[in-house]
């Protein structure tokens, strides 16, 4: 059994703070477990481009309220409490925030905490060796 409270990432290298967006990574790719889980703050006023074409996110919003587009056909959707999004066709898109939003978010194949946006907003793929 694996356990933790949110507070105790603050700080650690599994706490990334990225100027628009806070993300603490509760689970990663060395927990083995199939897929990491997140939960990722972003600031009111901003605007962010992401795209993750190596991996599936799952993202439902407990909090705050923004905007979702997909930028591949235009489509745009509120995002508020209770709002899921699953981005299973690697779609690019924009999340503009105008209360702070409190994401949790589910990746596959996992995240290991080592990635970084590239200048696409992709994470590259990393598989967390034995």
């Amino acid at each position: 059994m694996y356990t933790l409270h949110i507070d105790d990432l603050n700080g650690t290298d599994r706490d990334i703070n990225h100027g628009n967006w806070r993300s603490r990574r509760m689970v990663l790719g060395k927990e083995k477990v199939g897929f990491s889980l997140h939960e990722t703050n972003i600031k009111a006023g901003t605007t962010s481009e992401f795209w993750y074409a190596n991996h599936v996110e799952a993202v439902y919003c407990v909090g705050g309220k923004g905007t979702l587009t997909n930028l591949e056909t235009g489509e745009k959707h509120n995002i508020t409490d209770g709002f899921l999004y699953l981005l299973d066709g690697h779609e690019k898109h924009r999340v503009e925030v105008e209360e702070e939003t409190r994401m949790v978010c589910v990746f596959n194949p996992p995240v290991t905490g080592k990635e970084v946006h590239d200048e696409n907003g992709v994470y590259p793929l990393i598989i967390e060796e034995d």
